[in-house]
């Protein structure tokens, strides 16, 4: 009787810190007023400062999609630019309530870690960035070359495995942070410069010449990068995965941030619930009945979010490519709001 007591008072507490654990990020937010954001430092496209100190990127979006639909206000974000190998402590810590920035989503970093990833945001992979005087079509010519990676990441590991699998051999540099690599990159101390995609057309643009620089048609790895919370508090981390589905049904939807008048007045099933105006979803998130449009009207949708930031009509013009929504021959694909 006793050895039972003692496993329902096991139960009892358990039960109680799960309880307790629900609800405590998204009611830390509100009442400090302000989400704390970890993002990369000085990634342009993803997450950047100009000279007057404001942030702007993809990742960055993010987090003000999150902040408008808790707050109706996008700018009620503190951003927190975080290293590779500071990110995930910082999050464990409580110092930042989501990481995002450009981080890969692996079991490892679930399991091992206890965090969890709420989301696929940007779908990339690991390739190389050569001079364009290196004369080389492919990462197979690569084989006795010295490589800048960046330390802490799967970069390396990525890297290693590709070199073995391929029987080259090579030497790497690792090195801490972005820049740090890039300018040993730059100043010649190694031949290659590896990363994911997405960040190696940002770094082409800050060499001194960009066009005397070629990304290899390579890409050695799979690298789905999305939005990191702590374990434990399923409301925050459903607020986080429905932002960003809320943004990809959106996209599908027709429904963007100039149109979000029309859409809080559409018949259209779909539309209405994603608006608001139609069940409680909001409501069973913790958030507003308008959660979605607030985030809509002040953000934008998947599309406006990627084009303006990293699509071709921006400095690093990167295709949607494998990005596109699954209706146009990409992956990007949203659970209905339903």
């Amino acid at each position: 009787m006793k050895r039972l007591s003692s496993s329902l008072a096991v139960v009892a507490a358990f039960v109680l810190t799960m309880q307790a654990a629900v609800g405590q990020t998204l009611n830390a937010v509100k009442q400090r007023g302000v989400l704390n954001c970890g993002v990369g430092n000085g990634i342009l496209g993803f997450s950047a400062t100009d000279e007057k100190g404001a942030w702007s990127g993809f990742d960055v979006d993010f987090c003000r999609a999150i902040a408008a639909a808790i707050f109706d206000d996008a700018s009620k974000v503190s951003f927190t630019p975080l290293s590779a190998s500071e990110r995930f402590d910082a999050l464990k810590s409580g110092a930042i309530d989501v990481l995002s920035r450009n981080t890969t989503w692996t079991m490892g970093r679930e399991t091992a870690l206890g965090l969890k990833f709420a989301a696929v945001t940007y779908y990339d992979g690991q390739g190389f960035l050569v001079p364009a005087s290196l004369k080389v079509d492919t990462a197979l010519e690569l084989g006795g070359k010295t490589v800048c990676s960046q330390s802490g990441t799967t970069t390396e590991l990525n890297l290693a495995d590709y070199f073995a699998a391929n029987r080259m051999r090579y030497e790497l540099v690792a090195l801490a942070g972005v820049d740090d690599t890039r300018k040993a990159y730059e100043s010649g101390r190694c031949a290659v410069l590896t990363s994911d995609i997405s960040q190696l057309h940002a770094e082409r643009l800050k060499l001194p010449k960009p066009e005397e620089h070629v990304i290899l048609p390579d890409i050695i790895s799979k690298e789905p990068l999305g939005p990191v919370v702590r374990q434990g508090d399923d409301q925050w981390f459903n607020i986080v995965k429905w932002v960003h589905f809320a943004m990809i049904n959106a996209e599908e939807l027709g429904v963007g941030a100039k149109t979000v008048p029309q859409a809080l007045s559409s018949d259209k099933p779909d539309v209405k619930r994603l608006v608001g105006r139609d069940g409680e979803f909001g409501e069973q998130l913790g958030l507003s009945k308008d959660w979605a449009a607030r985030l809509l009207r002040l953000v934008g949708n998947y599309d406006e979010v990627f084009e303006r930031n990293v699509g071709t009509g921006s400095r690093l013009g990167i295709p949607r490519g494998i990005n596109n929504l699954w209706t146009n021959g990409g992956i990007q694909y949203a659970p209905p709001i339903r």
